[in-house]
């Protein structure tokens, strides 16, 4: 049974699993139904053509930063650059909606622990909504986020973060860590919501962009 994790918390995945050498990151949401979710005014009227007009669709990415030792940026992966390294990190692409079976990932990304390069020493896994700004989107409108670790070899489930806390009003978040000891890969739960327009911002507030 996987380790269930609650914001904070923290695991070394190879502690039970020492020859674990390909994971596969799952993460999910469900879109909430927005429709009569708010009061009548100015307000909610630019909303509500706003979401019509976008098809009442909310466009979530899912992506991992790439951080050095030194706190420094090394690279980003996400739907418009899906792999690093010779596919050491790999992303398997874009769900522009949400939709799907609830309880399923809706975005997978594939992570080779030992072809990670020496240099990068922490992978954050993030998400954020794609022009939240434009569509005036927030998490507010999202339930069910989450995030899992299964050994791709063995298809076990190693961890599990539900992803809980007040995200009204946040765009964008910083899900959790991936962190490397010596040999082993540490998982931590963030679960920290911010206000963002875009990936970029994320990779600002995470770490030193060279």
């Amino acid at each position: 049974m996987a380790v269930r994790l609650t914001k904070g918390q923290k695991v070394n995945l190879r502690k039970d699993n020492p020859n674990l050498k390909r994971v596969l990151v799952g993460l999910g949401w469900d879109p909430v139904n927005q429709k009569g979710s708010m009061k009548k005014s100015i307000i909610f009227w630019l909303w509500y053509l706003n979401q019509v007009l976008s098809g009442w669709e909310i466009d979530v990415d899912a992506s991992v930063i790439c951080i050095d030792g030194k706190g420094q940026h090394v690279k980003t992966v996400y739907y418009g650059a899906r792999k690093y390294h010779k596919g050491a990190i790999k992303h398997y692409g874009d769900n522009l909606t949400g939709e799907g079976e609830e309880g399923e990932d809706d975005e997978q990304i594939e992570i080779k622990l030992d072809e990670i390069p020496q240099k990068v020493q922490k992978l954050s896994i993030i998400i954020n909504i794609f022009s939240a700004y434009e569509k005036m989107q927030t998490f507010k409108w999202i339930r069910n986020c989450y995030v899992h670790v299964t050994d791709m070899d063995s298809g076990k489930e190693l961890v599990r973060y539900d992803i809980d806390g007040e995200f009204s009003g946040k765009t964008g978040i910083f899900v959790a860590d991936l962190e490397r000891s010596g040999t082993d890969w540490h998982f931590t739960a963030i679960g920290e919501g911010v206000k963002v327009a875009d990936i970029s911002e994320m990779v600002r507030m995470k770490c030193s962009v060279e």
